[in-house]
């Protein structure tokens, strides 16, 4: 038994900072009166991992980190080794999870607002880049979320981690953590200082008879890179340095804990009747020198900061497999809705993750990535910095010119997976093609129109 669950007392602990919004929260979801959900309708937890390498798993080869929990969860999974976010940046990554939009329909495209005149020193004393931030958190308010919709069946739903978007009930969420801090608040406790308040939520949730879908996404492996002595002891005569030890043992550190929170399913006899689905925002290459991403990882517009595996289990309805072909994480919405018997949003564009035939008929994904701090809150395209797609294992990335990002890239990810060799100039046919078929995808000229609840 882990440590975590060791300690952990039979009832709810009231002195948990977090038990009273978790109770709260159930409480006026039972004032209302809503459907039931059929016996055989899941209980869905998402996992989200921070600023992950997309291989950096045992169960992917890697040579040295160790992820013996989220191994398991591979292999009891349906199992897509290169899925993609559409943006290499952590909050409209984290949006799109959400909402099922890519960033430019939701329109969250940037971590911040516009840096005021004196920069990041003074921005949180400044009116204007504090309203601004107010406007981007008002986006969400024209999106349907999937704890919003899973509510049409009387879910309770509780927001853990990390969380942009203010007050968590801004998201539709029964309870959470998260407050409105710009990263999550108290909701980063979870994962690093505590699993409790997720512990409590499962079994307010089953005494309630209520399903309930969880949003896990602790700040892990994410910065601050400060693993346990042991783990970081372990890791220090494999890596090339302190920095890339340190990342190294916070991975598994996150994967530790999805493994309390896997076995506390079990514990509780709810893991059968548990979709749980596992991804992470965006991918990261840790520096070699200097404990921060490297070039071509978080914020770039390659496979570095893109790509991430995506897991889908629920025993006895999922069958265990492994899938090399390309998928978005636009497709968790569409398909959480499908398996729990919901309509999807005529805004989404995403495909059911469990539906073979759908996923072959897509022949192209597509993706976006943006400034970190925003241009203009309201404009989609002005900070936008590359529009990219893939086909047929050619992916081409098209610079925003306004933003002076640099040249048109093609790439033949078969035979160069490391986007070393720039084909652009040699299939101008090729980038005509794609071009043609990104600019109908998304022309990145109009402000986005929003999503409908």
């Amino acid at each position: 038994m882990s440590p975590v669950l060791a300690r952990r007392p039979a009832a709810p602990r009231r002195q948990s900072g977090f038990t009273w919004r978790v109770l709260l929260g159930l409480a006026a979801m039972l004032l209302v009166a809503r459907v039931t959900p059929a016996a055989e309708t899941p209980n869905v937890v998402l996992i989200v991992s921070d600023d992950q390498g997309s291989d950096d798993y045992s169960f992917l080869g890697h040579p040295h980190i160790r992820t013996p929990r989220l191994d398991r969860l591979a292999s009891e999974s349906l199992t897509f080794r290169n899925a993609y976010s559409p943006c290499s940046l952590c909050r409209p990554s984290l949006v799109t999870m959400l909402t099922g939009l890519y960033p430019h329909q939701h329109a969250i495209t940037s971590n911040d607002p516009p840096l005021p005149g004196d920069k990041k020193r003074n921005a949180e004393k400044d009116p204007t880049f504090l309203a601004q931030r107010q406007q981007m958190i008002a986006k969400l308010d024209a999106c349907a979320t999937l704890p919003g919709l899973l509510g049409k069946l009387n879910y309770a739903s509780f927001q853990t981690g990390k969380w942009w978007e203010g007050d968590f009930r801004r998201g539709r969420f029964t309870a959470g953590m998260s407050l409105g801090g710009r990263h999550g608040d108290a909701g980063l406790d979870i994962g690093r200082k505590t699993m409790q308040p997720m512990y409590d939520f499962i079994d307010a949730s089953v005494a309630a008879r209520q399903p309930f879908f969880l949003w896990y996404a602790p700040m892990l492996p994410h910065t601050p890179h400060d693993p346990p002595a042991e783990l970081l002891a372990k890791y220090l005569p494999l890596a090339p340095n302190e920095a890339v030890a340190k990342y190294w043992a916070n991975v598994e550190r996150f994967d530790t804990t999805c493994g309390e929170l896997l076995d506390f399913l079990d514990q509780r006899k709810l893991s059968d009747n548990t979709l749980v689905i596992y991804v992470t925002d965006n991918g990261w290459i840790q520096s070699p020198t200097v404990n921060k991403y490297a070039a071509r990882s978080k914020q770039s517009q390659y496979d570095g900061g893109l790509r991430t595996p995506l897991m889908l289990r629920w025993p006895g309805h999922i069958k265990p497999a492994k899938s090399d072909q390309r998928v978005l994480t636009i497709d968790i919405a569409p398909t959480v809705l499908k398996i729990v018997g919901l309509d999807r949003m005529p805004t989404m564009q995403g495909v059911d993750l469990l539906d073979a035939s759908a996923r072959d008929e897509r022949r192209t994904i597509y993706g976006e990535c943006f400034t970190h701090n925003a241009v203009d809150v309201n404009v989609p395209s002005r900070n936008l910095r590359w529009r990219w797609c893939i086909a047929n294992n050619l992916k081409l990335i098209v610079p925003q010119p306004s933003n002076e990002e640099g040249p048109i890239e093609l790439y033949d990810l078969t035979k160069d997976p490391g986007e070393t060799t720039n084909l652009a100039h040699i299939e101008p046919k090729r980038v005509a093609e794609l071009r043609e078929s990104l600019d109908a995808w998304w022309p990145a000229t109009e402000p986005a129109t929003g999503a409908s609840r």
